[in-house]
């Protein structure tokens, strides 16, 4: 039950004065509230102004800058209505001050309302965008007219909203106002010590602040009204990761000690030794697998890191101790190359292991969930049909989660509940920033691989621009003739004239001219069938080049392929670039990346291509991209349940984070039931900030 003081805030902002139904409609629009409902007065007092129109500087008209909003001091001249039968020319008033003159030009205007507010000799203020046209001084529709006593109620800095088409800054603003006589005294969430030490004001003041800006600096993302105001919801957010973390280790594990007998085969047959990193990763992981608490660890790794070596040793350990194991991963694809990959080495040390995918025949499916059932299969690899009631296990130990971002919370949970206090391991190929690891994935130990196994070949990075896509052509041409294999990748599959970007089909069309049979095509609009047959024809040589769409990024593994051709490089992200390029440089040739670009270049467009030409190192350029995209960009699909923060801004407010976290654990710890003064005070935070689900965890126990 939400706190009764708090109730005013979760009322509609039809409650507010001067909205009424039809402009509650574009408040609901412009505010796009985070439960996807009519907007509430707290997400009108979320909305924060992006900037503000500073009217404390008023200049002469000589030294006003000019193209840009200013308040001045004028004498009315003259007036000079539209005359004749031109009557949708504009009325135009010239005003002056000991300076200079200038035109005050309104279109369309109400000439009674113009000559009213305006009368010759009198002295106003006007304030609009000063600009020179034709030589002179000139103001269209200021956005003021005032008389002195007017003057003395404007607010000297005034705020600036984003807005929906309909809605005025007069509205966000009256709204604004009355949103704020509606905060209630709070009790203090934060730490008192912390406040002092930051200046920071109360959640009250801070609001005020922001609202009623008494200079720009209470705007700025680093001034302390707004990092206090960032802090609340980031304190939220890793309070509600707290208590979920708390929760699933006071549900308990099962220890699964393993013996070590068919992890070490493994390791044996293997060509190659593993990397200090993966033997790292795999320390930590045995160690949480044989704890009586429950495993949630984040196994991150760059691409071509080793990453599914270690998921398998750990499936093993869970194996060895007379368990079983699951494999989830988000595509059809991806799934089979993961058994594929992994089928050789367990049918090498014992190990049985099933495929379980959306496109069994029912006969297949019907005797591979009867074994599960049985305990006749240790590891099954599957999609998300992993997740239907009709899967059971005789004893599931551990569910590994591949490219967790694609999934959510919810799902990785479903899987969890599929068998006894089941230890999770998450993995992902995208190396992923450290505050967006705090912020995601806050609940979970994290193992992060850096190093790459011995063997991987460096990738030669080139960028070109498209007009040189003759060259690239026939380049490719003596590629494929010394027996490479080529990934072309386009950002769409069929040609949209907007945006003016090679299709898929297009250019695998224009490629088959000089290629012939020796081009395949795969798109995510494909069937399934069809799409592994294109996959498959690659892998087997039968074809040389690959045209496709990005589902090629995740997984996708051809030794062969040493070149990666991506067109209109510079409309992709810098983590998405990293991925595909992650393609080749798998197999012990020297491999090449090709980023075809649309000239003239944006600044960001040619940010990302520089740090691709700089660095193979994916977790510099996860730290890149969310410096150059913001935080809800970088993962790609947002992950059901992502904060999507709207005080806080990670690329300017990251550095708190790590404070936020440290502080929730600390209260976690202390008063997991969250009863204390101080507890009591948190509960209200995580109602404000909407995390009604971790107040209910606390009721659930």
């Amino acid at each position: 039950m939400r706190p009764d003081i708090l109730n005013p805030l979760f009322a509609g902002v039809a409650t507010l004065p001067g909205v009424g139904p039809k402009t509650s409609k574009l408040f609901d629009k412009a505010l796009s509230p985070p439960h996807g409902g009519e907007a509430r007065v707290c997400d009108l007092l979320f909305h924060l102004p992006h900037s503000g129109i500073d009217r404390r500087a008023r200049p002469k008209l000589m030294d006003a800058p000019r193209d840009q909003v200013v308040l001045l001091e004028v004498t009315v001249v003259e007036h000079r209505p539209p005359s004749g039968r031109n009557t949708k020319a504009p009325y135009r008033v010239l005003v002056e001050d000991e300076t200079g003159d200038m035109t005050l030009v309104f279109f369309l205007a109400n000439h009674q309302w113009v000559e009213r507010s305006l009368p010759i000799g009198a002295k106003r203020w006007v304030s609009g965008k000063l600009e020179l046209w034709d030589g002179h001084l000139q103001m269209v529709h200021p956005d003021k007219v005032l008389d002195e006593a007017a003057l003395a109620k404007l607010p000297p800095v005034e705020p600036v909203y984003g807005l929906t088409e309909g809605l005025t800054q007069r509205a966000m603003q009256k709204a604004a106002e009355g949103a704020l006589g509606k905060v209630p005294d709070l009790p203090e969430w934060i730490d008192p010590p912390l406040m002092a030490q930051r200046k920071w004001p109360t959640f009250m003041a801070a609001l005020h602040a922001v609202h009623r800006p008494e200079g720009p600096e209470s705007l700025d993302p680093q001034s302390a009204v707004r990092l206090r105001l960032a802090y609340d919801e980031l304190l939220a957010s890793q309070v509600t990761l707290g208590l979920v973390r708390a929760r699933m280790k006071k549900l308990g594990g099962r220890p699964s000690l393993g013996t070590g007998k068919i992890a070490d085969k493994i390791t044996l047959a293997l060509p190659f030794s593993l990397t200090n990193a993966q033997a790292e990763a795999l320390v930590d992981i045995r160690a949480d697998l044989a704890s009586d608490t429950r495993m949630l660890r984040l196994l991150q790794g760059d691409v071509g890191s080793g990453k599914t070596l270690v998921a398998l040793l750990a499936m093993a350990t869970v194996v060895e101790a007379g368990r079983q194991a699951a494999m989830m991963a988000p595509t059809e694809i991806l799934t089979r190359q993961h058994y594929e990959r992994i089928l050789p080495l367990a049918e090498q040390v014992g190990m049985r292991i099933a495929l379980l995918t959306g496109r069994d025949k029912v006969a297949e499916r019907r005797k591979t969930l009867a074994a599960l059932a049985a305990g006749e299969i240790d590891i099954v690899i599957g999609t998300h049909a992993l997740f239907q009631e009709a899967v059971t296990f005789r004893d599931l130990a551990l569910a590994v989660v591949d490219e967790q971002h694609r999934f959510g919370v919810h799902q990785r949970l479903a899987l969890g509940s599929k068998g006894e206090a089941v230890d999770i391991l998450v993995m992902t190929a995208t190396p992923i920033p450290r505050t967006l690891v705090l912020t995601y994935f806050g609940d979970m130990d994290v193992s992060m691989l850096r190093e790459k196994p011995a063997g991987r070949q460096p990738i030669d990075t080139r960028a070109l621009p498209l007009e040189r896509l003759d060259e690239v052509v026939a380049g490719i041409g003596r590629a494929i003739d010394n027996g490479a294999r080529v990934y072309w990748v386009c950002p769409l599959v069929d040609e949209n004239e907007d945006l003016d970007l090679a299709a898929a089909t297009e250019r695998a069309e224009l490629l088959q001219q000089f290629f012939g049979t020796r081009v395949g095509l795969v798109h995510g609009q494909m069937k399934g069938a069809d799409k592994d047959a294109a996959m498959e024809a690659f892998q087997r040589g039968e074809t040389d080049i690959l045209v496709a769409t990005t589902v090629i990024e995740v997984g996708v593994d051809v030794p062969e392929a040493t070149v990666m051709v991506i067109e209109h490089a510079e409309r992709f992200g810098l983590a998405q670039l990293h991925q595909l390029r992650g393609r080749v440089g798998r197999g012990k040739g020297r491999s090449t990346c090709l980023l075809l670009y649309k000239a003239p270049l944006g600044e960001v467009a040619e940010a990302r291509i520089t740090i691709m030409r700089e660095t193979e190192d994916g977790f510099r350029i996860a730290e890149e991209d969310l410096r150059l995209r913001g935080e809800g960009e970088v993962l790609g699909t947002r992950q059901s349940g992502t904060p999507g923060f709207r005080l806080a801004s990670l690329d300017v407010h990251g550095a708190l984070l790590p404070v936020a976290r440290d502080d929730a654990r600390m209260i976690v710890d202390k008063d997991p039931e969250l009863a204390s003064e101080r507890g009591k005070a948190v509960r209200m935070l995580l109602y404000l900030f909407g995390r009604d689900e971790a107040v209910r965890l606390l009721r659930a126990g």
